[in-house]
């Protein structure tokens, strides 16, 4: 078996059992990168040599028979808008950070460290995570393996590309509305949203503070839960870092959770729901009540009907307040000519963002503006916790939800950039999640006729990740779609 075909915790067990090196495994990605990445363009950042250095540190301690981390040897991208300090570049996907480095690592760089990883490089995304294509960046857009003449998703599209076309087994994304998710299901890999709280922020580049969470992207149900395992846990650096017990997410993965009760959510198979993502996805729950599940239907009428309306309020208010430090000043881009200081400061900042990001601060900043605040951002506050209480009240009676993950497969590059509603509502059936907090995750289900990859949503409550990855394994033990291989890969190995 070829070294990147083999899932990181098959890749994890040969290295600590030494039939194979951590060099080979880092050559092997670094070969696929070089090999791919100009096609796929999932990476915006590599460093060859330091990834050589890394793997021959952690090939001595493992023939020295010394203690090793969690994934010694395991190669893993980061998206990038984490922050890191090796040489690597933090530049969100922005002309208005391009090139800054960052003077300290995010705390899950730092545990990915600890767990003797090797960072292969930083990842692709939408312009500090706005997005649902990895269409706008400053490096230009990544494509889909399955299909380069579409997208991967977003704004975590770079990573889950770069995991489909096995130049990595694990990368790490952000998700603020569907952005591990979303990807992961237009990928065809698996996508983690972790409860809000269970994985440091600290050293995330903000988009919308209450919103963001950091998670996995993998090949495998088990590879995910590996990667969480690495970088879940409390930080006091971070203070919606909450210090709850991480479990052993691996020692339970293989037992079923039964009896199992799943919701779904009526107003998640509606018009505009793609006729190949219906059935597939109602065949992949069809596969848990052959096994024993009970099917429940539920409503959840705020998650779904206003989830779009108030997420686009409080998400771009939050932005406009975080993305307010981009000024010109201390660090980032500086317009090379101005009059004054408040003419560097337009400048700058007209000059360093793309217009979506533009777009979401206007709105944001509409919407916390004198006379609108009660009107608009209040007001969606209030129905946040009408979309909470949908979920609170569901896992009352069910241990699940599932349902799409989005409502169409991968779209051709460029369809939707001209129109933001329709690029907005890819994330329909995601951005509850966020808002809700809770856990949430996207697994392969299937294939459409062109050959796209379909991912099944399942939502858990909130720090229920143990019992999330339980739930999707059982599905993932049934089915062959995660040993399925991109067309890309076979041309070019």
């Amino acid at each position: 078996m070829a070294i990147l075909d083999q899932t990181a915790c098959q890749m994890r067990d040969a290295l600590r059992r030494r039939d194979l090196t951590a060099a080979d495994a880092a050559e092997a990605s670094l070969a696929a990168i070089e090999r791919l990445d100009p096609t796929v363009a999932a990476f915006v950042a590599t460093d060859a040599c330091a990834v050589r250095r890394r793997a021959a540190e952690i090939d001595a301690r493992l023939d020295a028979g010394g203690p090793v981390g969690l994934l010694a040897g395991v190669p893993v991208a980061v998206k990038d808008n984490m922050c890191t300090a090796d040489g690597l570049p933090t530049s969100c996907g922005s002309r208005i950070l391009d090139g800054w480095r960052a003077p300290y690592n995010a705390h899950v760089v730092e545990r990915l460290l600890a767990a003797d990883a090797v960072i292969v490089g930083k990842t692709n995304m939408d312009e500090f995570a706005m997005g649902s294509s990895t269409e706008h960046s400053c490096f230009g857009p990544t494509h889909n393996p399955w299909d380069t003449a579409t997208v991967p998703g977003g704004s975590s599209g770079g990573s889950a590309a770069a995991v489909a076309a096995r130049m990595v087994p694990l990368a790490l994304g952000s998700d603020t509305g569907g952005s591990i998710r979303q990807p992961g299901s237009l990928c065809g890999v698996v996508g983690m949203k972790p409860t809000y709280g269970r994985v440091s922020r600290y050293g995330l580049v903000a988009f919308a503070s209450s919103l963001d969470q950091i998670g996995p992207l993998a090949r495998t149900v088990g590879d995910a839960a590996l990667l969480l395992q690495a970088v879940a846990g409390h930080d006091a650096r971070d203070s919606t870092s909450v210090n709850e017990p991480v479990p052993d997410y691996l020692a339970v993965l293989d037992e079923p959770v039964a009896p199992l009760r799943i919701g779904v959510p009526k107003e998640f198979f509606t018009e505009g729901l793609d006729p190949e993502v219906e059935r597939l996805v109602r065949e992949a729950i069809g596969v848990y009540e052959r096994l024993g599940a009970k099917l429940v239907e539920i409503d959840l009428p705020h998650a779904t009907d206003y989830a779009i309306a108030t997420y686009y309020i409080v998400a771009p208010s939050e932005a406009s307040s975080n993305l307010a430090r981009y000024d010109g000043v201390h660090y980032g881009y500086r317009a090379p000519e101005h009059a004054d200081m408040i003419d560097m400061y337009m400048r700058s900042r007209s000059e360093g963002f793309g217009d979506e990001v533009k777009r979401r601060i206007m709105l944001g900043t509409f919407a916390l503006s004198s006379g609108y605040y009660d009107a608009y951002y209040k007001k969606a506050l209030r129905v946040r916790r009408l979309v909470r209480r949908d979920f609170d009240e569901a896992f009352e009676k069910v241990d699940c939800i599932m349902g799409p993950t989005s409502a169409t497969p991968a779209f051709p590059l460029g369809e939707r950039l001209e129109n933001p509603l329709a690029m907005y509502l890819s994330d329909l059936f995601t951005v509850g999640a966020n808002m809700a907090a809770i856990a949430g995750i996207s697994i392969p289900c299937g294939f459409t006729g062109a050959g796209l990859p379909v991912g099944l949503q399942i939502l858990t409550g909130v720090f229920t990740e143990d019992r999330l990855l339980r739930i999707s394994r059982m599905y993932e033990r049934q089915t062959d779609w995660t040993s399925r291989r991109p067309a890309i890969c076979e041309a070019s190995a």
